[in-house]
Parts: C-alpha cells; sequence; structure tokens
C-alpha cells in the first residue's frame, strides 16, 4: 500500500525558509512523476511543482525562483525547499503521485505571516 507522509510545515515570517519533505512507502519515487500542491482556504487545489522520473523539474509561475523541488532517492523521500516566503504562500501542502490510482499525502499546513 502507498503511504505518503509530509512533514516541515510551520509559522513563519514573510521572508522566511521552510523546507518540507514526503516520505513515501510503498511505492519508489525515483520511478514515479511526484508533485507538491497546496491548497490556501477558499481556493482550489493548485500544482506548485513537479519531479520527474528524470529529475527534470517544473514550477508554478507564483514560485519560480523561490521554490525548489528536490529527490532523495536512498531515503525515497521528496522535499521542497521554500525560500522568501510571502503571505500569500499560506496553504496546507500536500505531497502526491499520480502511481496507480493517484495518492496523496495528509498534508502538512505552512503559515507565512506578514
Amino acid at each position: 500500500q502507498v503511504q505518503l507522509v509530509e512533514s516541515g510545515g510551520d509559522l513563519v515570517q514573510a521572508g522566511g525558509s521552510l523546507r518540507l519533505s514526503c516520505a513515501a512507502s510503498g511505492i519508489i519515487l525515483s520511478m514515479n512523476v511526484m508533485d507538491w500542491y497546496r491548497q490556501a482556504p477558499g481556493k482550489q487545489r493548485e500544482l506548485v511543482a513537479r519531479i520527474f522520473s528524470g529529475g527534470s523539474t517544473n514550477y508554478a509561475d507564483s514560485v519560480k525562483g523561490r521554490f525548489t523541488i528536490s529527490r532523495d532517492n536512498a531515503k525515497n523521500s521528496v522535499y521542497l525547499q521554500m525560500n522568501s516566503l510571502k503571505p500569500e504562500d499560506t496553504a496546507v501542502y500536500y505531497c502526491h503521485t499520480n502511481y496507480g490510482y493517484g495518492y496523496w499525502g495528509q498534508g502538512t499546513q505552512v503559515t507565512v505571516s506578514s
């Protein structure tokens, strides 16, 4: 059974940094496309960053140059390094894969104060 467990969310001041982690079991992350999504209150869930099995990455325009998605194959984990955080980055962040039926983590809260 596939499980994705996020961690690293916190309350941080604008301009600060956070690193989110997504630990996986039941799936080999390096062989699959892995995503970070976020959902702010009253808004639709949106794709933030994606890493492909070959290592290439895509980012939402709103986070380009500030966020970096990466993967540690030995730890079977995916990360999201978030720098220069803004209040509009406040959201629940989710790890996701399209493997099989598609799986989501439980989410981790990121709150950026102004």
